[in-house]
């Protein structure tokens, strides 16, 4: 790994913690549905413009069902709960939570795919588990309103990650990243249309709402898509992946900095207990 790839990787985890901070700041005047399609319909137009630039088009119209499983499971769905979350918890918390995704990962994948786990990593997701108790045991101990049904919430968000990382294993192997991507985030934004149109703010919503709704789109999921398979060739997915370990500690970061959320000794804590789940369960410590 070049010192070139290690701060991409560091960037990219500070884009996507960064993705947390927007939410927090936009979903109240924008609403999930709303907040959700510009983000995956910004992002859509963009990855589109380089599909054509590359002249890669043509691979998007025979893959049409299994890139709109994705872009349910992948983006609509998980956007929508997270949106939906941090209306109630910091962009922090939810954040930390994102980190559970590959623990969700390896358990579909040992379920559905009869992937085999070693007795470490059984050990592995119990850790994992244990410290998002931790963590929302932390946030209720501080009375945060709606602890326990925004955690509901981006768990299956994570879930639904877990499910649409095997399902591309499965069914969309070979295929350029840059296409999945790209059809998938398609697919969500036409299948969010219509409620995004129904739930549209009746209040035009502020500068500063309009604007993290275009980071979302364009930096948040644009350009770190086009980043993360940049670095996924570079340096292949097992590196690349380590970025996840990234995302909570600028959610933190910027939720502190920006939205003056604080970060308790608990939250710290269950992050390192979520960390050490992820590293034995997915074999990366």
């Amino acid at each position: 790994m070049t010192w070139r790839d290690r701060m991409e990787l560091v960037l990219l985890g500070a884009i996507w913690g960064a993705s947390f901070l927007f939410m927090r700041v936009a979903v109240p005047e924008f609403g999930p549905f709303a907040l959700v399609e510009l983000r995956v319909g910004i992002a859509a137009l963009f990855l589109l413009a380089i599909l054509i630039w590359r002249r890669g088009i043509r691979n998007l119209p025979p893959l049409v069902l299994p890139l709109t499983v994705v872009g349910i499971t992948n983006s609509a769905l998980p956007f929508v709960l997270f949106a939906f979350a941090t209306l109630s918890i910091s962009a922090g918390t939810a954040a930390v939570l994102n980190a559970t995704a590959p623990l969700f990962g390896a358990l579909v994948g040992y379920v559905w795919l009869h992937d085999k786990l070693r007795p470490i990593q059984y050990v592995g997701l119990a850790v994992g588990f244990a410290g998002v108790v931790l963590l929302v045991w932390d946030r209720m101990s501080l009375n945060v309103e709606g602890t326990i049904v925004a955690a509901a919430a981006c768990l299956v968000a994570t879930f639904c990650y877990g499910v649409a990382v095997n399902f591309t294993k499965k069914k969309l192997a070979g295929v350029s990243a840059l296409v999945s991507a790209t059809g998938s985030q398609i697919a969500a934004s036409l299948l969010l249309l219509p409620l995004a149109a129904v739930y549209w703010p009746a209040k035009v919503p502020s500068a500063t709402s309009w604007f993290s709704a275009a980071a979302l789109g364009v930096v948040c999921t644009g350009i770190a898509f086009v980043m993360y398979f940049r670095l996924i060739a570079r340096m292949g997915p097992a590196k690349a992946i380590t970025v996840t370990y990234l995302v909570p500690v600028f959610g933190m970061i910027w939720g502190l900095v920006f939205l003056h959320e604080p970060i308790s000794a608990g939250m710290v804590a269950a992050c390192l207990v979520v960390f050490i789940g992820i590293a034995l369960a997915t074999g990366k410590p």
